[in-house]
Parts: structure tokens; sequence; C-alpha cells
């Protein structure tokens, strides 16, 4: 962990005076400030990550009644369950007496959440089931202490959570890229593999790195070798255009080469991104693996290999990038100022059997060491971030378009949510999003 000396002069003006001196910079990265700051960090939670829709995990995680698992964010732990009438949950893991948390295990199987300070004991629905002797106090009545509830959508076998209990609608975004997921049937699929790298970095500089690729030709020779999206657009149109043209008839897909943009300031609903766009593979590559071969079945619907790769988001900090006979999701997590979870799961066909159908090394292989090159590199950014001569530099233009596009939401919501309560009007170009 690298530890952040504090500012003793932060404070909440000081985050609005620097958001709007950072809005000035359109195109440029942000001061080091926003990467250290702090008051910033727990408005961050508040304003952006808390109320946003984000992957907590898949169906396959809760198969059997009272099967549960742990989401942490920052300091904050949720519990993710099925109850004994079959219904997935999301609840805070805080008991209603004191606030203990009342489950400690990372995964596994429950009749009931017992508090292990005082006892009070809840369903796996969250309903106070049982509170150790307090009919003592008058009035007192279990169904006034449910743990707190989160809201929750299944989508294609992936749950989303928001903590907001005023969330917008996560459904209707997903529905517009349902069309090129629904055939990878994530639903019925088998998680093969999931690695978490925590990384001393701030959560922030993980996801901008994910959202560019001009480091991907420096950074990633594997990856870059393989995948057009490494290269200027005019390079590899002729690729990708070959490859659009021939992706519904080769995967048997309808739809598969459908785009959709609606990411953050362009979302229909603060925190409920849904993006999908096809790129193609260079001639020769069939999936993303060590030799470009085929490392596991055909994934749902697919009937053979295009050549092409579907990029997805969902919410701010959730994406895939799904082969024909893979599926990799990637997912960043705030676990402090300077602590991020980086966690990649990878899906195979859900009657794949590993050591027959697959092995698990090759089939992760691309992406474990790719996110072990993005974590080296993160954490040189992040130390000359955190220099005192730090001077921001602009964006590419291109490469680096979608980071822009990201940095312009992030103030926006820590300015709307921080200037709201102290009577500042907020009027500028382009925040339609932040007011739906």
């Amino acid at each position: 962990m690298k530890f952040i000396a504090m500012d003793v002069a932060d404070s909440k003006k000081k985050m609005l005076d620097m958001i709007a001196i950072q809005l000035q910079k359109p195109g440029f990265a942000m001061d080091r400030y926003f990467y250290r700051s702090h008051f910033t960090y727990q408005a961050e939670l508040e304003s952006v990550i808390f109320k946003s829709w984000l992957y907590a995990g898949h169906v396959s995680q809760v198969r059997q009644n009272g099967d549960f698992f742990l989401f942490e964010i920052g300091e904050d732990s949720l519990i993710i369950s099925r109850d004994d009438r079959g219904q997935i949950g999301a609840m805070h893991n805080v008991c209603r007496h004191r606030g203990a948390r009342v489950c400690e295990e990372s995964s596994g199987n429950k009749k009931a959440f017992v508090c292990p300070y005082h006892g009070w004991a809840y369903n796996t629905n969250g309903s106070l089931k049982r509170a150790r002797e307090m009919e003592r106090l008058d009035g007192f009545d279990c169904a006034d202490y449910a743990l707190k509830k989160v809201r929750l959508v299944v989508f294609e076998g992936m749950i989303f959570i928001n903590c907001d209990p005023n969330a917008p609608d996560f459904t209707l975004p997903l529905s517009h890229i349902a069309k090129p997921l629904s055939p990878y049937d994530l639903a019925s699929a088998r998680v093969a593999d999931s690695k978490t790298y925590r990384v001393s970095a701030n959560w922030k500089l993980c996801l901008e790195n994910y959202l560019e690729c001009y480091h991907c030709s420096s950074s990633h020779r594997q990856y870059a070798k393989m995948h057009t999206l490494a290269a200027p657009d005019e390079k590899v149109k002729p690729i990708n255009e070959a490859m659009l043209a021939r992706a519904e008839d080769i995967t048997g897909v309808k739809g598969i080469t459908d785009d959709h943009y609606a990411y953050y300031n362009d979302s229909s609903a603060f925190g409920a991104c849904s993006y999908h766009s096809r790129y193609a593979l260079y001639d020769g590559f069939k999936t993303g693996s060590k030799d470009g071969e085929p490392v596991a079945p055909l994934m749902g619907k697919f009937r053979g290999y295009d050549g092409g790769a579907g990029d997805f988001q969902m919410g701010p900090l959730a994406f895939m990038l799904n082969y024909p006979d893979h599926c990799v999701l990637y997912r960043f997590t705030p676990r402090g100022i300077t602590e991020t979870d980086m966690e990649v799961v990878w899906y195979v066909n859900g009657d794949a059997k590993e050591g027959v159908d697959y092995a698990k090394e090759d089939l992760t292989w691309l992406w474990h060491h790719t996110t072990l090159e993005d974590e080296y590199i993160i954490l040189r950014n992040s130390e000359g971030v955190n220099s005192s001569f730090f001077e921001p530099g602009p964006y590419h233009p291109d490469y680096e378009a979608l980071c822009s596009e990201f940095v312009r939401w992030y103030l926006l919501a820590l300015e709307r949510w921080h200037s709201s309560d102290s009577g500042v009007a907020v009027k500028r170009n382009n925040v339609s999003s932040l007011s739906k």
C-alpha cells in the first residue's frame, strides 16, 4: 500500500475550485489533486461509486438457496445471496444493532446470517429473524430492523448492484446490448477462473489505463499483434470491414455487429453505461490466446470464428471482451485512495469441462499476462502522477478520447452532487445525463 500524506487544507471548497479549473482544460489529463485528495476520495465514493451500477458477480456463485458471496467496495461490504425462496438479493453487511458485520466468510451457504457481536440473526433475504431478548424494549419490532437492501438487476446471468435506493433503471440501458451479448449464453456459462489483482494505485488511474489503447503497442506486444484496436483506424479499416461483412454468416448470430454507444455523459441515466462494438483480430487469429487458436468450445449459439471480438461496457466500471470461444470480464473496484482491485473473470461454455475441453492456463494466459503488464505501467503512472512536479499533458484525440469523456463525466458528477447543498447553480453544456 502506498500512503499519501493528508493535505490539512483540503476541503469541499478546494475540491470545487479544482474541478472548475480542470473543466477549463478539456482534453487534458487530471491534476494530481484528484488522485491524492482524501476529501475527494470520500466525495467520489458518495457521489460516483455508490450511485452507479456495478458488476457484483455471476448467478453461478449463488446456485442454491442459501448460497452467498461478498462484494467489497472501499470500506464497505455487501452480501449477495439467494434466499430460501430462490430469489437473489443484495444487502449491506452491517448489523442493524451496532454495526458489526454479520458475515465474515467471502462465500458459502448459510441458513441465516448471525451477528457475532450480540447474536442478532437475519434470514437469507435480510429480514431480522431474532434479536436476543430485545422484546424487553417497548415497541421493538423485528420487521423494523432488516438489513438495508441494495438495488439489484440480473442481466444475462450477471448480477449488478446500485447502493442508491433512488438509482435510475438499468434494465433498459442493458437491453440495447442484449442482441449481440445474449448469443454467448452467459447465464448458463461456466466461470472457468477469476483473479483479483490488488494494485497500489488510485482507481481512476487503473480505469483510465483500460479506457485507452495508446499504450497497447508499447506495453502489450502480444495483445497488439492480434487485436486491431491497437492500430490507427485508417490502417485496419479494410480488415474490420471484411470481418463485419462475414460475421453474421460465420457466427450464425443475427445482430452480432450491432453497435451501441451510451456511456458516461451519453448514458441514458447516471451510472448506467451500456456499450457494444465489434472489431477484428488480425488475419490468422481466431481468438485471444497465446497463438490465436481456440482454447475452449464455442460459446452459446456461436457456430464459427469470424475473426472478430465483441467489446462491451456495462456501468462505468465493468467491461467485457468476448471471443467466440470465451469471454473476459474486467471489473475495477476502489478499495482505498491508493488501492484498487482489478478483477478478471473468464467465462466458457457451460458444458465445457476443465482438463477435457479447456486448460485453464491456456485460457487465461493472454489476459493474465496483459493484466500484469498493466499493473506494471499503472504503478509507474501512479508514482509519476503523485510527484510534486507532475504537470498534466494532453490526451491523444483518438486513442485517449474515452479518457477525456470519463474525466468530464467524473468532474461534473462531483460538481453536481457537492454544489447542490450550497446553492451553487451548475449549468454547463452537455450535462443532460446528469439531470435525468
